[in-house]
């Protein structure tokens, strides 16, 4: 993996704290926190500079400029998406954890572990699950994306699914079925590539499971752009946007 000179964007606020095996994704963590190594290298990505959150958790800043996924994803919608709605939960985040000493010197993988098992900690788990969740889903598209993997990884998704084109009519299925607000992922799973959805914040890093690329499909990821064809929103993420190589990052070795 190619690396990258750290971004001067960054506050001295964001620590990192590892990748999915192999993936070029940062994760937040908490001011002073030491960073936990993980089987791989964290790269910054470039892209916009991010909001400086009131707190101890940041906002990755988007790994390509807000107009960069046009005309499949407008800037007006990324504007919203992640201006609005991905800041909103890193804000509410940190003031959920705010005089909470569980969560002292906490990266934000290990505070989903923990609020996922302690019902208390609900809105600490929903906040933290979607920074996470919404950071993954940016480094799951890039400009020019889509079409289909090569390598390794499209040997593994014939091996599990039988060809490419399976795999991608049950994702698509998977994702256009999933009821209300959710995420839609292919994760590694006991070996295995499978489809995983999940409901509302629901992450498969809190129960173990590897994900290697993610969709949103809550509708304030698609709406303003796709109004209420979510399906075409889908198409357009398979065909245009899919970062297969960040997904190969995240298969490893």
């Amino acid at each position: 993996m190619s690396k990258h000179e750290p971004s001067p964007l960054f506050h001295r606020r964001h620590v990192l704290a590892g990748g999915i095996a192999g993936s070029a994704l940062l994760l937040g963590a908490r001011a002073g926190a030491r960073a936990r190594s993980l089987p791989s290298e964290a790269v910054e990505p470039r892209g916009a500079i991010a909001p400086i959150a009131e707190g101890p958790y940041m906002l990755t800043p988007l790994p390509w400029k807000d107009d960069a996924l046009a005309p499949h994803i407008s800037a007006n919608t990324i504007s919203f998406h992640y201006g609005k709605h991905h800041a909103g939960y890193v804000d509410k985040l940190n003031k959920a954890v705010a005089g909470n000493k569980k969560y002292d010197e906490v990266a934000l993988t290990k505070a989903i572990e923990l609020a996922a098992k302690d019902p208390a900690d609900a809105a600490i788990f929903n906040n933290a699950a979607q920074t996470w969740n919404h950071t993954f889903f940016w480094a799951s598209m890039k400009p020019g994306g889509g079409g289909e993997p090569t390598g390794r990884l499209a040997d593994k998704l014939k091996a599990d699914f039988g060809d490419f084109a399976t795999f991608k009519k049950q994702f698509a299925d998977a994702a256009a079925s999933l009821f209300g607000s959710g995420w839609t992922w292919l994760v590694m799973k006991e070996g295995k590539l499978a489809i995983e959805k999940t409901s509302n914040a629901d992450t498969p890093i809190a129960r173990g499971v590897r994900p290697l690329l993610v969709l949103d499909v809550w509708e304030h990821a698609y709406y303003l752009d796709y109004q209420n064809k979510r399906a075409d929103f889908i198409a357009a993420y398979l065909d245009k946007l899919v970062n297969w190589e960040f997904a190969m990052e995240n298969l490893g070795g």
